[in-house]
């Protein structure tokens, strides 16, 4: 984890506040992103006016996530549409923030781009200061020079230099003296630099590597997102045949419950006019014992005829008897007719229903 002193932040003061979830780029792989931090988080754009350096600080809680001092060689890389990253060669690790809009994510880009111009500018005066201080040892020293030799050669010895130099050379000697070790310090520095330019430059390189190997990953997963999108697609389209096939199922199997529910009542139907049909039968059982009365009755009466001959005195008195049961027989006959063509007309009923049954059971 990256080293945070308090004494910095009270040197510096925030110039920009933001919000995100912070990243870390897996140090074994150089390829998955680690979680830096649970929940977004504050991230703050720092000025060092002492150093006259740009940071970037995020803390969670008493731990520091990002502590990285921005360079001019430094690039935000927007990878979608709410997400960054930047690499820290000095770090060696590569940060990404998460934010919650586009909006604050182009914000965000926006001042790194004009913190790193001002790094960048910042860089360039240092340089030219530094030069411009060793050209004018250098100069110092071109001038110091020749008169020290013209003043020995004239003068002679030490201490006839020491009587002839005056204040104002004195003052050019200490100033001179000044001026070398700022040009040694320069150059120290300047070695110093070229190292860390050096180490900068190969970090640089790694960091160009993972990128890179980062952006062909990011190459691999879009294709696989892709294909991933079109079998989706594909079984979207198989869902929504197989839901179409269960409505139409579904539809079947409502047809089928009112069609049962129809044989159910036509079974019914049936029930109720087999049950008429064999209290017709049971009427029409009743019929040969009418006739055979009947025939009785009639051959009685022609016995009664014949006797009638012989006993037409009394017939007369039995005449209307007679009438009456001729009536009788007349009315009980028509009965039997109408009684008859009923039944003849409900078997004829019958036989039709039957015949609609079975039709109805075969093309169900």
């Amino acid at each position: 984890m990256l080293s945070f002193f308090p004494l910095h932040i009270q040197q510096e003061q925030p110039i920009y506040t933001t919000r995100a979830h912070v990243f870390q780029i897996d140090p074994t792989t150089k390829k998955n992103w680690v979680p830096a931090s649970k929940q977004a988080v504050t991230v703050s754009y720092f000025y060092d006016s002492t150093r006259n350096s740009y940071r970037i600080i995020s803390v969670d809680g008493s731990k520091v996530i990002i502590n990285s001092t921005i360079t001019p060689n430094m690039t935000f890389t927007k990878t979608s549409q709410k997400f960054g990253q930047w690499a820290d060669s000095r770090a060696n690790t590569v940060f990404g923030l998460g934010f919650a809009s586009e909006q604050q994510l182009t914000k965000f880009a926006e001042k790194f781009q004009e913190v790193k111009e001002q790094a960048k500018l910042a860089r360039d005066k240092s340089q030219e200061k530094v030069e411009t201080l060793s050209n004018h040892s250098q100069s110092e020293s071109g001038r110091d020079t020749p008169s020290t030799n013209q003043a020995s050669s004239i003068n002679g010895t030490d201490d006839e230099k020491i009587s002839h130099v005056g204040p104002e050379a004195a003052l050019l000697q200490s100033e001179n003296e000044r001026l070398k070790s700022a040009v040694e310090q320069s150059n120290t520095n300047a070695k110093k630099w070229e190292t860390e330019l050096q180490t900068l430059r190969e970090n640089n390189a790694r960091l160009v590597d993972a990128l890179q190997e980062s952006s062909a990953n990011v190459e691999s997963w879009k294709k696989q997102l892709s294909a991933c999108k079109e079998e989706s697609d594909t079984l979207r389209k198989k869902i929504a045949e197989l839901e179409a096939q269960c409505n139409e199922a579904n539809q079947e199997r409502q047809k089928n419950a009112q069609l049962t529910v129809r044989v159910k009542e036509l079974e019914a139907e049936l029930q109720e006019k087999e049950q008429e049909l064999e209290n017709l039968r049971k009427q029409a059982e009743i019929i040969p014992q009418l006739m055979s009365e009947c025939e009785s009755i009639t051959s009685k009466l022609q016995a009664a005829e014949t006797r009638n001959k012989e006993l037409e005195g009394r017939i007369e008195g039995l005449q209307l008897d007679i009438n009456d049961s001729r009536q009788k027989q007349g009315n009980m006959k028509i009965e039997l007719k109408k009684l008859m063509n009923v039944l003849d007309g409900k078997l004829d009923e019958l036989q039709e229903f039957r015949q609609g049954l079975s039709k109805l059971g075969a093309d169900n």
